[in-house]
């Protein structure tokens, strides 16, 4: 240790606490100081002996040892000033010469103790950690006054809530949808689907089964479950949700006032509120309020509306069957009625209900019969039958396309912010829309003209149960503008064919194929992409090739061969022209080439979801085996529109409750760049061809720049084209539907042809409505679209030659022949390509028409469903039934 910091000796008998205690003669008062505090050498001999007691004039005192013993008996010693006097040569506090001159020290001194303090802490009289240690004192008071503070506000809420009332929760107000300029579309409620009715026109079924099913112990319990209350509070402490009421009374005042506010203020004002009711209303009123509260789905509220709503009857006249289906609903209607309600999620499909419904119907009438609720007799007779209610009705205003309207609004909205279906079903809301009233007029007179045209279902039995289903957006926004859903509910179609799955698309799909290989390249291409002039093989009933060089096997191990409609001998053809004449083997090929889950993202990417694809990634999925809705299907090829910008598609702008922006309600989707300018450029440019001289030339009649492709499915049971310009991008779905499975059926021989195509009557649908849709609009045309990616033939492709040749191809059949199973030995010629590039205004092509755009007309092509199917039919698609409503197959 360096000099300047050592302490310097202290002098035996004390130092410098001698120093502090002071020295004090009898006179004065005052303690003696121990001998050494002089620093005399008599008081160092007589106080040789460390501790010992030392006598001064007067007095007697303990000699100290240390600092602490100086500072503790400086304490004890009542408070009075000490001063150190003569500390002596050397000390620090004090001597002659010191800063506190002669005879007289500075030392420390102590405050005359006060008042005690109120809350003693940190704690006086204690050194170290113990000051920091409350008293027992200190923590009874302080849980005492917690205690009393928690009972004087659990008082005050008690007095401050209310008692709900059922006539008060009837209350509801309309829901009113606006279109997109403001205008209103159609004002809608609940108010007249809802009646209260007292206890005694409640059957004691109904009562039984609801507390069995929901509270066994109603009629014992004190309406309040605390141990459901700490799981609440507990949950939304660690950030989840909070938990439903898990007794009835809890229930009936949650039923009351339908806040979704996930907070510890609102679980706290319905605890109040619960024990109040428990403590002043007799326990059948709690029952009739919960019963005359809930919601059961389709718009009702209360057991009498639901009566009405399912069973056309009153309350009263209920069987104890239909009171246990009725009392199934309370546990989410979305799930559990049989009529399904996949537009709010698809895991609600009819299917699906009437599976859970049907499981816990069984269950309830199971637990009223263990609880003595119900006889033996009365059980036998009501779990001998399922109580199929009846289907959906259309409510006041809900007709024509405004149903499909209200219904999309009302599913976005419910997507889009944190309003349950409940809540929103009580009303009170302002829906602001996309959709244009002339435009969705326009979309349902092209779907009726073309109806009325080719269709003829009284005299035609395949004319029978023929849909339609279409969507309109605007590329760039995501805007739909117009949809046509179906021949609305009045007439007992409840499906919305514009937004929901389960229909092929079939051809439509392999722009996603052609996209991809522009992107990534093949596995061959290390990661260039691939040019749309590249050849593949075109021939019918070819056998697909792994990245291995394997080939793909059926179940029984045998070759598959992909089907082509036709079984034309193409020979290796350009992509541009596989997709012209949508010619199958080419992109089941180039989609293996590629890799389907690069397809697959390439497709998410434009706005395809996820559960709407086929999860088997086999050859036919690069042909169509996936079902995604027209909506989605128009918001996608939009993307090729926009030059590679996507934007998820939306139908409502603003929701406002009483005049007043819901606050969770998200904004418009974002616009982002999906795919790269040229890749989406080229698309269009090949699509444009399809239209101008492939399988789409029904849409030249638009009379303006267009692309868009066709789409047709195995068994012929469903068709499509999709198609679009800078402003709009609309799809056409046609199809056949069984309506008591909602299976799809086949329309071959429907208008009376044998086969409907995509480019047949889909097309002549969306031509007619874009035709007023962008009457009086100007054509911009699409950009040009530069070259891309490089030539990559499939292997066995023959080399290029300097040679140009123009080879006329056969024109479009509108009723193609089967295809046989094996491949016909009639030769036909092999198109070659006319262009370095296969495009431009110098590129003429024999029977092309247009603008000269490719080599003319071409036959169309099928496809099949899975590897383990062969039928092939038109120019689409072949699908097989699948899980769910989905079907798995591929077109042409």
């Amino acid at each position: 240790m360096s000099e300047h910091r050592r302490k310097p000796p202290q002098p035996q008998g004390g130092g410098r606490a001698a120093a502090r205690r002071g020295q004090s003669g009898p006179a004065s008062g005052r303690r003696a100081a121990p001998r050494g505090a002089t620093g005399s050498s008599s008081d160092s001999h007589e106080s040789s002996s460390y501790g010992s007691d030392t006598y001064g004039s007067g007095g007697e005192e303990r000699a100290y040892g240390s600092r602490a013993e100086a500072r503790r008996a400086t304490q004890r010693g009542g408070g009075r000033r000490r001063t150190a006097d003569n500390a002596g040569p050397g000390g620090r506090r004090g001597g002659p010469g010191g800063p506190a001159g002669p005879g007289r020290g500075r030392g420390r001194a102590t405050t005359a103790p006060g008042k005690k303090r109120f809350i003693d802490y940190p704690r006086s009289g204690k050194y170290g950690w113990h000051r920091w240690v409350p008293s027992w004192k200190l923590v009874s008071g302080l849980f005492v006054g917690f205690l009393g503070c928690l009972v004087a506000m659990v008082g005050i809420g008690f007095a401050m809530v209310e008692i709900p009332s059922e006539n008060i929760a009837a209350k509801s107000q309309n829901n009113v949808y606006y279109w997109a300029d403001h205008t209103q579309m159609v004002a809608t409620g609940t108010g007249v689907n809802r009646q209260n009715v007292t206890i005694d026109k409640i059957p004691e079924a109904m009562q039984w089964a609801v507390i069995s099913a929901e509270n066994k112990s109603f009629y014992q319990d004190s309406g309040v479950d605390p141990m459901g209350i700490a799981r609440a509070l507990a949950n939304m402490a660690r950030g989840g949700q909070t938990q439903g009421g898990s007794t009835i009374t809890q229930q009936f005042v949650k039923n009351t006032y339908l806040s979704q506010d996930q907070t510890v203020t609102r679980k706290f004002k319905e605890m109040f509120i619960s024990i109040k009711v428990g403590t002043r209303l007799k326990k059948p009123q709690i029952l009739q309020g919960y019963l005359n509260t809930s919601y059961f789905g389709r718009g009702a509220y209360g057991i009498q509306a639901a009566a009405q709503t399912y069973y056309g009857k009153d309350a009263v006249r209920l069987d104890p069957s239909e009171c246990a289906f009725l009392a199934a609903l309370l546990k989410g209607p979305t799930y559990y009625d049989p009529a399904g309600n996949a537009d709010l999620d698809k895991s609600a499909d009819p299917k699906s209900n009437l599976k859970r419904s049907t499981e816990r119907w069984r269950w309830i009438l199971g637990e009223m019969h263990k609880d003595k609720r119900i006889s033996d007799a009365d059980y036998q007779k009501a779990i001998a039958k399922y109580p199929t209610p009846q289907g959906r009705k259309a409510t006041k205003g809900m007709t024509g396309q405004i149903s499909y309207l209200a219904d999309t609004a009302k599913k976005y909205v419910l997507n889009h912010s944190d309003i349950t279906e409940a809540e929103f079903d009580k009303g009170g809301y302002q829906i602001y829309t996309t959709f244009k009233k002339d435009k969705v007029n326009d979309l349902s007179a092209a779907v009726k003209k073309i109806q009325k045209d080719r269709l003829d279902p009284k005299h035609r039995s395949l004319d029978k149960y023929v849909q339609f289903g279409a969507a309109s957006v605007v590329p760039r926004d995501g805007a739909i503008v117009a949809l046509y859903g179906g021949d609305g509910y009045e007439n007992g179609h409840f499906t919305n064919n514009a937004d929901t799955s389960g229909v092929p698309v079939g051809s439509t799909w392999k722009p996603f194929v052609l996209a991809a290989a522009m992107e990534y390249g093949t596995y061959k291409s290390d990661g260039l992409g691939v040019s749309p002039l590249s050849k593949y093989n075109g021939d019918d009933h070819l056998k697909v090739r792994r990245p291995d060089g394997s080939y793909y096997l059926n179940k029984d191990n045998s070759f598959f061969f992909q089907k082509n409609e036709s079984p034309r001998k193409w020979g290796y053809i350009t992509l541009r022209k596989a997709m012209e004449q949508s010619i199958n083997t080419p992109f089941v090929q180039l989609g293996v080439d590629v890799g389907m889950s690069k397809v697959r993202d390439v497709a998410r990417s434009a706005g395809i979801l996820d559960a709407s694809m086929s999860q088997d990634l086999n050859p036919s999925f690069a042909i169509g085996t996936s079902t995604p809705s027209a909506i989605r299907m128009a918001d996608a090829y939009a993307t090729f529109a926009a030059s590679g910008k996507q934007a998820d598609p939306y139908s409502v702008t603003a929701v406002q409750k009483d005049g007043t922006d819901v606050p969770s309600f998200e904004k418009k989707p974002k616009v982002k760049q999906a795919m790269d300018a040229p890749i989406a450029n080229n698309v269009t440019d090949v699509l444009q061809n399809v239209i101008q001289n492939g399988t789409g030339q029904n849409a030249k009649a638009l009379g303006r720049t267009a692309a868009g492709k066709t789409g047709t499915t195995d068994k012929n049971k469903s068709a499509w084209f999709v198609g679009y310009t800078q402003q709009l991008s609309t799809s056409v779905a046609m199809f056949r539907e069984n309506p008591k499975d909602h299976k799809l059926l086949s329309m071959n021989g429907t208008a009376g042809v044998d086969s409907i195509h995509g480019g047949d009557i889909p097309t002549a649908v969306w031509t007619e409505y874009m035709k007023a849709a962008l009457k009086n609009a100007n054509d911009p045309g699409f950009p040009a679209a530069e070259k891309i990616g490089d030539v990559q033939d499939e292997a066995g492709a023959p080399s290029p030659t300097p040679s140009v040749t123009i080879t006329p191809s056969q024109s479009p059949s509108d009723s193609p022949t089967p295809t046989p199973s094996v491949t016909s030995s009639s030769p036909s010629p092999s198109p070659s390509e006319s262009c370095q590039f296969g495009w431009g205004d110098n590129c003429g092509g024999a029977n092309g028409g247009g603008n000269g755009n490719g080599n003319g007309n071409g036959g169309t092509n099928g496809g099949t469903p899975s590897p383990t199917v062969t039928d092939t039919t038109g120019t689409g698609n072949t699908r097989g039934n699948g899980n769910g409503g989905l079907f798995a197959g591929q077109n042409g």
